[in-house]
């Protein structure tokens, strides 16, 4: 959710897990921050260099590109691909094993009235403009957004405009996200916003569903959707997933797998596509009861936010920035709702420092209140600092009780949890009493099957839908009988209980995670001076690195065979993914070559290895190198691969390896 933010300046850092091991926390000294995405500071960024990098190095690409592509479309290469399978390994280590989650594995084909109850069909859209004359379309509030972002950047065009003028931009700019159609079309049109590759006029907006439909079966009675999430299947198998777990609340289920979305205009590379991979987690718990059993592990963590309040400041005041605030302080100021929620923010927090995005580039930001659906009662979203400006990354958000509710009303499956109490309650409880005359007659030889189902089937919370479904709309389908307000009456009465039955709250961390690969390609993109050129370097971390170790013989001279064959031997028996590079290129286009493929370390076979069988590893951000023989040397790759060791410390304790400083080579030929 981009607004637009005064400027401030970067600080170079190095994330938690990083080669030095540097603590992240370390870089939350001050309370408060401007949050920029001034084209000063997005400029930081080369992103043409870096995707010149990421196209030559067929990181990605365009999908099915000989026949001219399709926008929003994409394929991984094999470095890519190995990044997205190294993130979603990461990732499921944090949060599915780490915290005992169950796993799910759920169709993407979705029907019809699944979508339609959680509301995707009727809201799950965009607003769209066209442009009059060419017909090409365009996300409203996106065109709207460039637009002012452009004009407010170009110096000549900005000093041209009145102050009152260029307030109202960053007014308009800063609350582009919560306008209603009317308002887009007012401010497009106060703007005179056009279509940006032909200065057309463009229409009014209007609202575009982004759902793919389709059919199930050959006759095509089966209306269907590719899945625009994955959380739903997560929520039909509730019943299931609780008795999975014996009943026990609160848990929770992830599942990782491809979502669609038919973007209007899709742009900005990976950021924005048809087709991604999602990360969810649905966390069900007492909407009562939201105390989470480990916050206390998360509760001096500083979490970089930016509430609600600080947004609506104006844009130049000294309020509209960023506040550091620990977990636990903000639960108890009540800037986060709940500490599950808070929990899985700080838990979020420190993913992202794990996979090597940098602190000073990330926030949270607070869902305005006309941003968040009604049933909500907190959003956040983490956003990462791009040259693309604040990409939302991560949405969590506290649901309520919304999705099950929904499910168990049209379905007519009770998705619901039971709370067993130690000792008997005395508890006032709502009855259902039939009026058997009014049944009789309407009903006849089936009245009795609806009187036993009022007096005898019905649980607490259906008890309160009928009665809400009566207030509200006059009548009720239940099992078959259209149930109407004379047919039953409401009272409560005290009664001794052992157990009560609710529908869960859910805590929804959702991660999009084609969004946080290429944030982390944008943080680890650098140029560095060479002898002849300057070079590309991604310094990713080990665990995201796409390969982890380059081999690479000093010369392609067969004396150095045996010894390259024993250490791909070695790195493979110790699962460490390598790439032998054996060309007539000279060893340091080599070295060059695995940097720009983020490759961590590599190992270096010279003719000193051909006598005494040592091998030198050279770390590719310091390029500094140690030697060792080839088990130790695997050894240590294998411990910082891990996140046991970082490069400091095996070179600070480098008599513990069996290493030692490399000095040069002694033998120049076989």
């Amino acid at each position: 959710m981009e607004t637009h933010r005064k400027e401030r300046e970067a600080r170079p850092t190095t994330a938690v897990g990083t080669p030095d091991g540097t603590d992240a926390q370390a870089h939350g000294a001050e309370r408060d921050q401007p949050p920029s995405t001034s084209a000063a500071h997005r400029g930081r960024w080369d992103r043409e260099a870096l995707e010149t990098v990421l196209r030559r190095r067929f990181f990605f690409a365009p999908a099915f590109e000989i026949y001219g592509g399709v926008a929003g479309l994409y394929d991984y290469g094999p470095p890519g691909c190995a990044m997205k399978n190294n993130l979603v390994q990461m990732w499921r280590q944090h949060f599915v094993l780490e915290e005992g989650m169950l796993e799910l594995d759920g169709p993407a084909l979705t029907p019809d009235p699944v979508l339609r109850t959680s509301g995707h069909v009727d809201k799950f859209q965009d607003w769209m403009v066209r442009d009059t004359e060419t017909a090409a379309c365009y996300r409203a509030d996106h065109l709207l957004r460039d637009a002012l972002q452009a004009r407010l950047d170009d110096p000549t065009l900005s000093a041209a405009r009145s102050s009152a003028e260029r307030q109202d931009m960053e007014r308009t700019l800063a609350h582009v996200d919560e306008l209603t159609a009317d308002e887009l079309a007012a401010a497009l049109r106060r703007f005179d916003v056009r279509a940006p590759d032909t200065n057309n006029p463009v229409s009014a907006p209007y609202s575009f569903n982004l759902m793919f439909q389709t059919q199930i079966g050959p006759t095509g009675t089966i209306p269907a959707y590719l899945r625009p999430e994955t959380a739903q299947g997560m929520f039909v198998n509730f019943r299931r997933l609780l008795d999975y777990v014996g009943g026990r609340m609160p848990f929770a289920c992830a599942q990782i797998g491809l979502a669609y979305r038919n973007e209007i205009s899709p742009r900005a590379g990976l950021l924005r596509v048809r087709e991604f991979m999602q990360a969810e987690i649905e966390h069900f718990v007492h909407p009562e009861r939201k105390a989470h059993p480990r916050f206390h592990r998360v509760a001096d963590d500083v979490l970089v936010l930016f509430p609600r309040d600080r947004q609506s400041a104006p844009p130049d005041s000294e309020r509209h920035r960023v506040v550091r605030m620990r977990a636990g302080e903000a639960v108890a100021a009540a800037v986060i709702d709940n500490q599950t929620l808070a929990y899985f923010m700080a838990r979020t927090q420190s993913f992202a420092y794990s996979i090597g995005l940098r602190p000073e580039h990330l926030r949270f930001r607070q869902h305005l209140a006309n941003e968040m659906a009604h049933y909500a009662r907190d959003c956040w979203d983490l956003e990462v600092e791009t040259s693309y400006g604040w990409i939302e990354c991560v949405g969590l958000a506290d649901r309520a009780c919304y999705d099950l509710k929904a499910h168990s009303e049209v379905s007519k499956v009770e998705l619901v949890a039971l709370d067993k109490y130690d000792e008997p309650r005395t508890v006032q409880v709502f009855e259902a009493v039939p009026v058997k005359r009014v049944i009789g007659q309407r009903f006849k030889r089936d009245a009795r099957r609806l009187i036993e189902l009022l007096q005898t089937r019905l649980d607490e919370v259906a008890k309160l839908r009928l009665h809400e479904a009566l207030q509200t709309r006059g009548s009720h389908e239940l099992d078959g009988f259209t149930i109407t307000p004379d047919m039953v009456e409401f009272q409560r009465v005290s009664r001794t209980v052992h157990s009560e039955t609710y529908y869960p709250s859910v805590i929804e961390p959702s991660f999009g995670i084609g969004r946080l690969l290429y944030c982390v390609l944008e943080h680890a993109f650098y140029v560095r001076a060479g002898d002849d050129e300057a070079r590309a370097v991604l310094r990713l971390m080990p665990a995201m690195a796409p390969l982890k170790c380059a081999v690479l013989p000093l010369s392609k001279n067969e004396v150095f065979d045996p010894l390259l064959q024993r250490v791909s031997t070695a790195l493979t028996r110790a699962a460490i993914s390598f790439r032998a590079d054996d060309s007539n290129a000279s060893i340091g286009k080599r070295y060059a070559r695995a940097d720009e493929l983020g490759i961590p370390f590599g190992i270096t076979i010279d003719f000193d290895s051909v006598s005494d069988a040592t091998v030198t590893v050279r770390e590719r951000d310091s390029m500094q190198q140690l030697r060792g023989d080839i088990d130790a040397v695997v050894q240590a790759i294998a411990d910082m691969c891990r996140g046991e060791a970082h490069w400091k410390s095996v070179s600070e304790e480098r008599e513990r390896y069996g290493l030692q400083r490399f000095e040069g080579q002694q033998t120049t030929h076989g």
